[in-house]
């Protein structure tokens, strides 16, 4: 009789530094600066926490969001380059200005390309339409010229699966500039 499997979650935070070129989070010194949506919507920074932290079970490198350097990817088909590990899933924190189903493509580095969904609901407050879990979650709304009080804004925790057993390379993003990403890490499960 063999004895019961244990397995560890080993978790691989990705660097998005250089991709990012958006303002989501803004200060109520610096409303006009965001760029949620093309109305110039944002939500207030500390809606999630800057750094390394776990949101849900997952860990997390999050930006600085001081309403004045870009916080987030604006998806425009960005390749991010990925540490060379087999994962079974690529987390993201994300939010989107509409619900969005969108494909994102996994290079590998046997040169194969697998392309899986990524599913996003929208950062106005509702439920999830795909059954991500919140990541974050703010009591009020900014608009380029004032703070509309009592208006909930939602960043999600959102997960790709990564089908192929083999080392990844990187990762494809959509071209859908409604679509944010703000954090974004490989799980593997050992």
């Amino acid at each position: 009789m063999t004895g019961p499997a244990f397995r560890g979650h080993v978790h691989h935070t990705v660097d998005l530094s250089e991709h990012r070129n958006n303002v989501a989070f803004t200060t109520p010194v610096a409303l006009d600066r965001g760029r949620l949506n093309v109305w110039g919507n944002s939500l207030p920074a500390g809606t999630l926490p800057s750094g390394r932290h776990l949101l849900g079970d997952v860990l997390f490198d999050l930006p600085e969001a001081d309403g004045r350097a870009p916080d987030n990817v604006r998806c425009a088909g960005q390749f991010v380059t990925l540490p060379r590990v087999r994962a079974d899933w690529i987390h993201l924190v994300a939010t989107s200005e509409r619900r969005c189903e969108e494909f994102v493509h996994i290079h590998h580095s046997s040169g194969a390309v697998d392309v899986e969904w990524l599913r996003v609901s929208d950062f106005w407050s509702a439920d999830p339409h795909f059954g991500e879990s919140v990541a974050g979650r703010s009591a009020d709304m900014h608009y380029p010229h004032h703070v509309q009080r009592g208006l909930i804004g939602l960043v999600w925790l959102v997960r790709v699966p990564v089908p192929r057993r083999e080392e990844i390379t990187g990762i494809r993003l959509p071209d859908n500039p409604a679509l944010h990403v703000f954090g974004l890490t490989l799980e593997a499960v050992t």
